[in-house]
């Protein structure tokens, strides 16, 4: 443990069933990326010198409220991303730690509301004169008529979900039978209101953000998808995302953003920070664009609490900015405690 590294009594908070194992070695690598992040955080805060406790959480409070009072953690690292299985439930973990007032990393449970509503972040930057591709939201349980004003093609994504949930080659639509069809797919298969917005043919870009008051942007991330089909839509999809297989079959590759000049990087890292305050989000955020073909950038979404597994998007834009994991997880700890001491 560095020697500006002071223990801290750490709470990681993850979901029930990504408590990982003691031992990773009878999972093949496809069984551990399900909890790879849970995995990399806890070896990092053991590793700075904590000393850790795991608790997974589902549909009770229960456990939290005993751990808390057992454990009195000094923070608690929060990867938790869904309660009762609805996304849209994880603010009131948070909600709830700050009403008992102990410390938490992350955003905050506004920020949280804000941001991971693909709709409401999206009217508000447009408010705030931020571009965003023309949208619409449709709730469940209402009939599906697309306005006028939104033309083909579009993309059609869940509200709230993130990770390219029910995301694939389908939610790319051309026509308003396939637009109903593929709405109807996210009401009932993943249980939310959707979104259709604007599908924008061009690159897609990543911008890591650390930090509560003071802002600090990491250098440009990058999916490239030219080795998919050639009739494919250049989307991250689940499987982009999540099948080592198809990521290896296709060639698809994450890294650092190339041709992009200085001006336009500082440009985009303004934005990204512009963007965080507008939303009220704080801790770390990947805020994610398309940049078009005419060199128009569009803002997609923003993710508080982004997947921070060492080698992923946000890690390794921290790496290329100077921070190792175990430092980027040591900040990210100190950036609780801190808004917890305010």
């Amino acid at each position: 443990m560095a020697s500006n590294v002071r223990r801290k009594r750490v709470l990681v908070l993850v979901h029930e069933d990504l408590v990982p194992p003691d031992s990773l070695s009878e999972y093949s690598v496809q069984e551990v990326q399900a909890f790879r992040t849970e995995d990399d955080v806890i070896v990092a805060l053991r590793e700075l010198g904590h000393e850790v406790q795991v608790l997974g959480l589902h549909e009770e409070l229960a456990p939290l409220r005993k751990a808390m009072k057992s454990f009195n953690p000094h923070v608690v690292f929060n990867l938790l991303e869904e309660f009762r299985d609805q996304a849209v439930l994880d603010y009131h973990i948070v909600a709830y730690l700050v009403l008992r007032g102990f410390a938490y990393t992350g955003c905050n449970p506004r920020g949280l509301v804000i941001g991971r509503d693909k709709a409401m972040s999206k009217k508000i930057l447009h408010y705030h004169r931020i571009r965003v591709p023309q949208f619409a939201s449709f709730p469940r349980r209402r009939r599906v008529k697309r306005p006028r004003r939104l033309g083909f093609p579009l993309i059609v994504k869940s509200q709230f979900e993130e990770a390219s949930h029910g995301i694939s080659q389908a939610s790319v639509v051309t026509s308003d039978e396939a637009l109903v069809e593929r709405v109807r797919f996210i009401h009932e298969r993943i249980g939310t209101a959707a979104v259709a917005e604007q599908f924008i043919e061009g690159r897609e870009l990543y911008m890591a953000v650390l930090g509560n008051q003071r802002l600090q942007t990491m250098p440009a991330w990058e999916l490239t998808l030219d080795g998919l089909p050639a009739d494919a839509h250049r989307i991250a999809t689940r499987k982009v995302k999540f099948d080592l297989a198809y990521q290896d079959k296709h060639s698809i590759e994450i890294g650092a953003a190339k041709d992009l000049s200085d001006e336009f990087a500082a440009k985009m890292a303004k934005l990204s920070k512009r963007i965080c305050r507008r939303l009220g989000i704080d801790g770390y955020a990947r805020i994610d664009y398309r940049l078009a073909k005419d060199g128009t950038l569009y803002f997609l979404e923003a993710n508080p609490n982004p997947d921070i597994a060492d080698g992923e998007e946000f890690a390794s834009s921290a790496l290329a900015a100077g921070l190792n994991f175990n430092a980027l997880v040591q900040r990210i700890v100190n950036l609780g405690i801190r808004r917890g001491a305010h």
